[in-house]
């Protein structure tokens, strides 16, 4: 059995989208410094790296992090390669690629390349899924949907199409994969948001690994 590590590390030089705030990580407490230990402290937002967004994240009263389902964040997925030159998922795409009526299915796209040069920031031009293709991966029966970058829906939209029809049906969202080493093909997904009770809820960093099934 194979494990890959398919979460993005945080640091200060880790991306994020625009507007949400950034990633700090400062020295709260060190040996160095006489203190008993050494303590971190982490000020960054709910959809920072590797991350799931909750229904409540553009849906008013939606469901919360803390609340999702856990059967959905574990258990088979497949992970689907995208041509490199595709800058939508479309509903053809899906409807030639997607036919096997998977619960968890995670785009491999030109987007993992953006890890590999963090410190280059955002990147705008990043591959994304549109809502035609997002309607029919509910209809199939689909129910996490994962992206290598840090939002399926296209970069600066005004109406967040894509995230309405999977939120407002239930589907996990799973943004800011880093699918850079893993084939094509068949995994057992396991990602873990934090389990945050403050704020409203709208999302949580994972811990995302994919393991091979035999």
């Amino acid at each position: 059995m194979q494990v890959y590590d398919v979460s993005v590390a945080l640091s200060p030089t880790t991306p994020t989208y625009p507007g949400d705030p950034k990633i700090e990580i400062i020295d709260w407490a060190t040996l160095g410094a006489g203190d008993p230990a050494n303590v971190s402290l982490l000020h960054l937002g709910a959809h920072s790296g590797t991350h799931v967004d909750a229904p409540v994240h553009f849906i008013a009263g939606g469901p919360t992090v803390q609340s999702m389902p856990l059967s959905s964040l574990i258990g088979k997925a497949e992970v689907i390669e995208v041509p490199p030159d595709m800058r939508v998922i479309d509903e053809s795409f899906v409807s030639s690629e997607c036919t096997g009526g998977f619960e968890r299915v995670l785009f491999k796209t030109r987007n993992s390349d953006f890890w590999s040069s963090p410190e280059e920031g955002f990147r705008v031009d990043y591959t994304h899924i549109d809502a035609t293709a997002a309607q029919l991966l509910i209809d199939s029966g689909t129910k996490l949907v994962g992206i290598d970058y840090l939002s399926i829906e296209a970069y600066q939209s005004k109406t967040f199409p894509t995230h309405h029809v999977f939120l407002s049906n239930g589907v996990v969202v799973l943004e800011g994969l880093d699918l850079r080493s893993v084939p094509a093909g068949s995994y057992e997904l396991i990602c873990l948001p934090l389990k945050i009770a403050g704020g409203s809820g709208d999302g949580a960093p994972a811990r995302a690994i994919l393991r091979t099934l035999s």
